[in-house]
């Protein structure tokens, strides 16, 4: 379990190795480009989900627990894109299989 460490305060919220790699692809995309934007967080407690702000001159921290980086699934990448550009901003989606990306690629289906 990593966490994504957020602001001047290190507020932190536990969020799992795997998708934390992937969150760390879109939000540094995102922010390297100059593109703040919202991001929704599951509190995972039961207790709701907190909107941050995210802009690159906030402090913003990626600490992985494993030290194995996990393998990247693009069409995740290209979901949670598709999310960090929507008007209500970044949201964590479920992981989708990975022959999605192939099939777009190829323009085929098994």
């Amino acid at each position: 379990m990593g966490k994504l460490i957020y602001g001047v305060t290190s507020t932190s919220f536990d969020i799992e190795d795997r998708t934390l790699a992937h969150l760390r692809i879109v939000i540094s995309t995102k922010l390297r480009r100059g593109e703040p934007f919202l991001f929704d967080v599951d509190l995972g407690d039961g207790t709701g989900h907190r909107s941050l702000w995210l802009h690159p001159a906030v402090p913003l921290q990626f600490h992985f627990h494993g030290s194995r980086a996990p393998r990247i699934n693009r069409a995740w990448i290209d979901d949670l894109m598709q999310s960090a550009n929507s008007l209500s901003g970044l949201v964590i989606t479920p992981e989708p299989p990975e022959a999605r990306a192939d099939e777009e690629r190829t323009g085929e289906r098994s």
